[in-house]
């Protein structure tokens, strides 16, 4: 009789529930679950709805199991928040996450013999589930680059420098740079500083910062969606990084880490543009824009003359009436697509999109250096300012935004800057020598291939 066979090793996924935080760890989770491993993924109970409403909405009412690959077994516990909580609150989601998962987590490590918890680095209180007598170990995962996490853990010395105070108010405002490789930025601009306009709420994340900073050093090692080819100086001063991005879906496949269901029509419709010619534009899970900027976004993409494909989520802005969407959505129609929620991956692989008009958070920057599509920068907060430093001042892959006196972009500068970009063929140039480089790192023998084959040899050793 043949031996039975030894069971899959567990590990917890714990990312902070937010879109652009829960989707990398999931992509994460089903690379882990293709070399052998179990992935009990926690979501709160409010995102868990989220994701099983839009999967169902996909698949014609099936739940998450039927799109989950054998091996990741999703759970949910309550956020601390009521049910009409505004969970788009930061500050005020993070600071009551630790009372209200912490001890149910705990229980669930004990009872399912949990030897290893992948925490986001943003539930850095999670390195309280270590628990070195009943050997339970726990890796960080940063959602974001490596320069904003090495930004993070400068953030004390700024404070000594008088920059920042400690209430994450900015008392001089100066450029900063950790390194010629890495990117400038405002001090104002420093993600924990544009987190909130509420010095409330900014106090709290500063505050959140200074205290979970030290226990990083904690944690076994820090993975990272980023490749070494294009952030090898930021790497550098991230304690135990192990780069294993870009991290991407697998071809065709829906992803049980999305909130709102993805709305294939784009699909088709990319198929029938000519090549490069589409600008693609979508803004993230976050993003809020008022009626000024809305406004000025659809005239701008109008007077580009060009095809176009433009995600407006359900709560993508307020104070635009119906009539007056409903008005620009016949003037465009034929040259323009608007649609809910996009499979931006494949959106992004298309031959047909020419660029990427983005706010520039950290998943979407790499979907865009995976793919080798020029980025015309947009960015909303946190460390989208960074991202976009990246992207215009070191890889030279795209072009900034410019805001007028009223702090808006306006039609005729978004036109321009779509021109400029679509016209520039060093941009063009640039962002394929990105691609490659970060193709040939997930590739065999990639340099973020070997390192998740070494994170899968640390989450299974004995």
């Amino acid at each position: 009789m043949a031996a039975p066979l030894a069971p899959r090793p567990h590990v917890m996924v714990l990312p902070f529930p937010a879109q652009g935080h829960v989707m990398p760890l999931m992509e994460l989770s089903h690379r882990l679950v293709h070399h052998g491993l179990q992935v009990v993924f926690v979501n709160t109970d409010f995102n868990h709805g989220r994701v099983l409403q839009a999967l169902a909405a996909e698949t014609g009412g099936g739940g998450g199991d039927a799109v989950l690959p054998d091996g990741i077994h999703m759970v949910s516990f309550p956020d601390g928040m009521g049910p009409d909580g505004d969970r788009t609150d930061i500050a005020m989601l993070a600071d009551g996450l630790p009372a209200a998962m912490l001890g149910p987590l705990q229980e669930m490590i004990r009872s399912r013999k949990t030897r290893w918890v992948i925490a986001d680095v943003s539930m850095s209180w999670a390195l309280d589930l270590a628990d070195p007598a009943a050997g339970v170990r726990v890796a960080l995962f940063s959602t974001f680059s490596a320069a904003a996490f090495a930004l993070r853990l400068h953030v004390p010395t700024l404070i000594e420098q008088g920059i920042l105070d400690e209430c994450g108010n900015v008392t001089r405002n100066e450029t900063i740079r950790l390194s010629p490789k890495m990117p400038p930025i405002e001090a104002a601009e420093i993600p924990w500083a544009s987190l909130s306009s509420s010095p409330e709420r900014r106090k709290v994340i500063i505050q959140n910062l200074l205290k979970t900073n030290p226990a990083i050093q904690q944690a076994d090692t820090v993975i990272c969606n980023t490749f070494e080819a294009i952030e090898s100086e930021a790497l550098a001063m991230v304690p135990h990084a192990l780069p294993v991005g870009p991290l991407e879906a697998a071809a065709a496949s829906r992803s049980a880490g999305q909130f709102w269901p993805e709305d294939p029509a784009c699909l088709p419709w990319l198929d029938a543009q000519a090549r490069g010619s589409v600008v693609y534009v979508a803004f993230g899970s976050f993003t809020v824009f008022d009626a000024a900027r809305f406004q000025e976004l659809a005239g701008g993409l109008e007077l580009t003359g060009r095809p176009f494909l433009w995600v407006v989520r359900p709560n993508f802005t307020a104070g635009v009436g119906e009539d007056w969407f409903e008005a620009f959505r016949r003037r465009v129609e034929g040259k323009g697509l608007v649609v809910g929620w996009a499979p931006q991956q494949r959106v992004l692989s298309h031959p047909a999109v020419a660029c990427f008009l983005t706010h520039c958070g950290w998943n979407s920057t790499m979907e865009g250096v995976r793919h080798g599509v020029p980025l015309l920068c947009w960015p909303y907060f946190a460390d989208q300012f960074c991202n976009q430093s990246y992207v215009c001042n070191v890889w030279r892959n795209g072009v900034k935004l410019c805001a007028d006196e009223r702090g808006v972009m306006t039609k005729e500068e978004i036109r321009s800057k779509v021109a400029r970009l679509m016209g520039d063929e060093e941009t063009r140039v640039r962002a394929a020598v990105w691609k490659d480089a970060a193709c040939a790192s997930i590739a065999e023998g990639g340099s973020s291939r070997l390192n998740l084959l070494k994170l899968v040899d640390l989450l299974t050793e004995q």
